[in-house]
């Protein structure tokens, strides 16, 4: 019964069934193909009999089972048949020892199973599979075709190659119907098993004709090519030819990159020598692949496109110029990132003041771009009251939460447009005649001093709620008193990702005597790489005075001679000037209907107040807090013109309220402020 199951067993296996002796040779075989025994194996090494692709690896994994007798089951080797032609095969091992009653060791029992069928759909799926996890996840074209690429390598394919239509890496529509041959395409993402394979793809290339590259383009079906140093159309395309050689490949895949009909640009797979040729069964997988692929490069391209448009309307709607005083020097760096609402603003004010602001929308696309410019226009307005920064970000919450109101049912257009609004924001004002700094926040990260000694660390302000935020929680601003060349930095959150960047951040910025613009070079150069990816705003500015002989004040009686006296202080002030006649006497009228008013609804002290800078400020103040209005009197009335007649000379007016009092303010535009020369001794000061 033993000899006749035996011969059964060896005649009939559907498997191929292998006796070896301890020396890993075979005794007894039977066909892999089931045709029953295969003689001319015995005699043979196990390695040799199957050719197998890692012989040393198979051999210490027979030489395992037979001294330790624990047996192994479905180990998959590369081999074939010695005499077999065709390429090696998957191959499905189970090793078990063969023992004496006693625990002799005569040798191995090994059977082989033919799986490469099944092994390549097991490989097809596992490169699907990572295709559609992996391909998608980001929203950069270029980091979409490199995950392609490692999706497919080296899985499905020993070299990859992706080409995208370079309108497309813009962000701009893909040029409608078959590609053209004029249209370039941009080499998106390259891998291979030799990283100098990378270098031999061209950077930017248009199609050659009568190539499986440029057949699939133009009808947009997939290309299957054996490819070899004698294919004829490689000399069409030189470059291609380049490839081919060095890599050592014999088979290619072309497939185009199309949705709705358009070509979004190539994929190229390359099979390499010792490798398998590509077979009809594999295209299915190829065209999945490609349809995902483009999908997801197009929904990048949509991103793309859309962070562009963001990002031209968020540099339009910020300054176009530097700003800043005649005591403040300011230099900023915008870098471009995911984010589009960020903003910076130097807003020169009445008094030779300036204000300092950095905020930030969160969020990415049109939207956030458009509510940064909203709220940018609300602070240039409310800047314009002369509130303390404290109430200009209180009415700026108030305003925000009244924007957010109208979009609580926003239309689903874009990404995020569902998402709350976010806003953060630092309002800073300084005196350079008081030498004083007033900061508020919402939410933001507060401001870093360096001073003029060298030390840099961040204000000590409290952090009031975030602009968009209903809880209604007061806000509360932070005084202090700057040296001249005192530096200030503001900046948006993504800049101190972490306590290194802040230590990066405050090293860069004491740095006495280097110019602001070098200071903003200074800090980017010392931020990571991913501070950058959600964009950067950083305002540096440095504090200094107004010089003496551009600041001119008296302390005034309360008679209703003070307006002649004032009219006579003020033109040899602006004769020691040298400002134009023009000029000097609308100042002496404006001076004298502001003291007017002083004197018949204010009340003492009296001061009076001429400050040089880019224009020509004109200060009043008395103690009184009672709000003057501008009227227009009739024909026949005898007063109320005195603040029309202000606001028909000066170019701004204004009222600012103090713990003091009020101050009437003008400002009047001048030809060219650096003209006006020193003050005689004889005037200096009044």
């Amino acid at each position: 019964m033993g000899a006749a199951l035996l011969r059964t067993l060896f005649a009939q296996s559907a498997v191929g069934l292998h006796v070896l002796d301890t020396r890993l040779r075979l005794v007894r075989a039977a066909s892999l193909s089931g045709a029953g025994a295969a003689e001319h194996l015995v005699g043979r090494h196990f390695t040799d009999a199957y050719h197998c692709e890692r012989p040393e690896r198979v051999e210490r994994l027979l030489r395992e089972v037979l001294d330790s007798g624990v047996s192994v089951h479905d180990h998959v080797i590369r081999g074939r048949l010695t005499d077999s032609c065709g390429p090696d095969r998957s191959l499905m091992v189970s090793v078990h020892r063969l023992e004496e009653a006693d625990g002799r060791v005569l040798g191995l029992l090994a059977t082989l199973v033919d799986v490469d069928e099944r092994e390549k759909e097991r490989v097809r799926a596992t490169c699907l599979a990572a295709v559609r996890t992996t391909v998608g996840r980001s929203l950069d074209v270029a980091t979409t075709c490199e995950a392609l690429t490692e999706a497919v390598v080296p899985v499905f394919a020993d070299l990859a190659v992706v080409e995208v239509v370079d309108d497309v890496v813009r962000g701009s529509d893909p040029p409608p119907g078959p590609l053209g041959p004029a249209v370039p395409l941009r080499r998106a993402a390259v891998r291979g098993g030799d990283d100098r394979l990378e270098g031999l793809a061209p950077e930017m290339r248009r199609l050659p004709a009568r190539t499986p590259h440029s057949l699939a383009a133009s009808d947009l079906r997939a290309r299957l090519v054996t490819v070899g140093d004698r294919t004829p159309w490689l000399d069409a395309a030189p470059d291609t030819a380049r490839l081919v050689r060095a890599a050592g490949a014999h088979s290619l895949i072309v497939v185009p990159l199309t949705l709705r009909g358009t070509v979004l640009g190539l994929m190229s797979l390359y099979r390499c020598r010792g490798t398998d040729p590509y077979e009809e069964s594999d295209l299915p997988l190829a065209l999945t692949a490609a349809a995902h692929a483009a999908l997801s490069i197009d929904n990048a391209r949509r991103y793309v496109r859309d962070h562009v448009i963001a990002s031209t309307v968020q540099r339009k709607l910020l300054p176009q110029r530097e700003g800043g005083g005649v005591a403040v020097e300011a230099a900023h760096v915008l870098l471009p990132g995911r984010g589009s609402g960020c903003w910076y603003d130097t807003i020169n004010l009445s008094g030779a003041r300036t204000a300092l602001v950095v905020g930030a929308v969160e969020g990415s696309g049109l939207r956030a771009a458009v509510v940064m410019g909203q709220l940018r226009t609300v602070i240039h307005a409310l800047a314009g009251l002369d509130l303390e920064p404290d109430e200009v970000l209180a009415r700026l919450a108030e305003t925000a939460v009244r924007l957010a109101s109208e979009q609580v049912e926003p239309p689903p257009v874009g990404r995020g447009q569902t998402q709350p609004l976010t806003a953060t924001c630092v309002y800073a004002v300084y005196d350079p005649l008081a030498r004083t700094c007033t900061v508020a926040r919402a939410g933001h990260p507060a401001p870093v001093l360096a001073t003029p000694d060298g030390t840099a660390s961040a204000l000590d302000v409290p952090e009031g709620p975030s602009l968009f935020d209903t809880d209604g929680s007061p806000f509360a601003m932070t005084e202090l008193r700057l040296a001249e060349d005192s530096v200030l930095a503001f900046f948006t959150g993504t800049l101190l990702s972490d306590e290194r960047s802040a230590d990066q951040v405050r090293e860069a910025l004491a740095r006495p005597g280097r110019s602001v613009q070098d200071l903003c070079d200074d800090v980017v150069y010392a931020l990571p790489d991913s501070t950058r990816a959600e964009g950067v705003v950083l305002l540096i500015a440095r504090t200094g005075a107004v010089p003496a002989d551009r600041v001119a004040a008296w302390e005034l009686a309360h008679d209703r001679t003070t307006p002649g006296i004032a009219r006579t202080l003020v033109r040899d002030r602006l004769d020691g000037w040298n400002l134009d006649e023009k000029t000097a006497e609308a100042t002496e009228l404006i001076a004298s209907e502001l003291i007017t008013n002083a004197i018949r609804y204010g009340a003492p002290p009296l001061r009076l107040r001429l400050i040089l800078d880019r224009t020509l400020t004109c200060e009043v103040h008395d103690s009184s807090r009672v709000s003057p209005h501008l009227r227009h009197a009739r024909t026949v009335d005898e007063g109320g013109r005195g603040l029309f007649i202000v606001s028909r000379l000066a170019a701004h007016w204004g009222v600012r309220y103090g713990a003091d009092g009020k101050t009437l303010w003008t400002e009047q535009e001048i030809a060219d402020a650096s003209a006006a020369g020193p003050l005689p001794a004889a005037l200096d000061h009044g």
